[in-house]
């Protein structure tokens, strides 16, 4: 491994890993269609759910359930949708700051294929930037763009190591020790130095140092059946697998499982899965 990339991989943590995700919590509003819709086509849908969502929350949980410690800091309306969007988040060092805005929603369609649309009102997750020095991170933090440049800046302010997962896209206002993203949103951040996850879907995912390869992994099969948090799983165990200290072909391998078994899941969280569930695909 070249030195400069050991020097922007994370301390691996004694024991269980910790970890501060400072980011969204939503409740996804999502609707079965056979496929999805085209310009101006009104569909019936064939099911319809209210699900725990949000790309902060969903990657905090998932991080949970890989066997971290976890804290998570975020926003919530005062309203009833924010008890539902908190539910899995309960078992974890949560910091939800209830404000005068809406909890936030995500407008999801999932079709036969898998296939996915969606649509995030922020709602109460842009009041996180409100928030000022209401609280403080420290060690290994993980963040999302689903919150203000503002939010990612104070948490980049206290972080020991930095990891954003650049979803949804726009150009970065904070250096990252590990960036994560997909060729759509590695294309709207623009070059990065330093380590860049990149995401190839059923392909697989290729780690950069600084433009070179420093790993590479492929994807297992799996039959799809909702992509929506694919990105979250996958972001939670490569940093997971690095704080405990795991070489980076191993994580990326361990987080191309872990984003595979969610896409073979319905729903965001309750597609998310353990470290056993990825022990148990990757020996078969």
């Amino acid at each position: 491994m070249p030195p400069d990339a050991q020097h922007r991989l994370p301390a691996a943590s004694p024991g269980v890993p910790r970890l501060t995700v400072v980011g969204s919590v939503n409740l996804d509003l999502v609707a079965r269609v056979e496929r999805l819709p085209r310009p101006g086509e009104t569909l019936t849908a064939s099911a319809y759910e209210r699900i725990p969502g949000g790309k902060g929350a969903n990657q905090a949980v998932a991080a949970g359930r890989l066997g971290a410690d976890v804290r998570f800091v975020g926003c919530v309306g005062r309203d009833a949708f924010a008890d539902e969007a908190l539910v899995n988040l309960r078992g974890l060092r949560l910091e939800a700051y209830p404000v005068d805005a809406p909890t936030g929603i995500a407008l999801i369609l999932v079709d036969d294929a898998g296939e996915d649309e969606i649509v995030v009102v922020p709602g109460a997750n842009t009041e996180l930037a409100r928030l000022g020095d209401r609280y403080q991170v420290e060690g290994a933090v993980l963040c999302q763009l689903e919150v203000p440049d503002a939010a990612i800046e104070h948490a980049a302010a206290g972080a020991a190591w930095l990891c954003v997962n650049a979803a949804p896209a726009r150009p970065l206002t904070v250096d990252a020790d590990l960036l994560v993203a997909n060729r759509f949103e590695l294309d709207a951040v623009g070059p990065q130095r330093g380590l860049v996850a990149l995401t190839l879907g059923a392909e697989g995912a290729v780690l950069y140092d600084d433009g070179d390869v420093l790993a590479r992994a492929s994807a297992p099969h799996v039959d799809a059946v909702d992509g929506t948090a694919a990105g979250d799983a996958f972001t939670a165990c490569l940093v997971v697998s690095l704080l405990e200290g795991r070489e980076p072909e191993e994580g990326l391998r361990r987080a191309c499982a872990a984003g595979a078994l969610a896409a073979s899941r319905f729903g965001a969280q309750p597609s998310l899965p353990t470290a056993d569930d990825v022990d148990a695909i990757l020996r078969a």
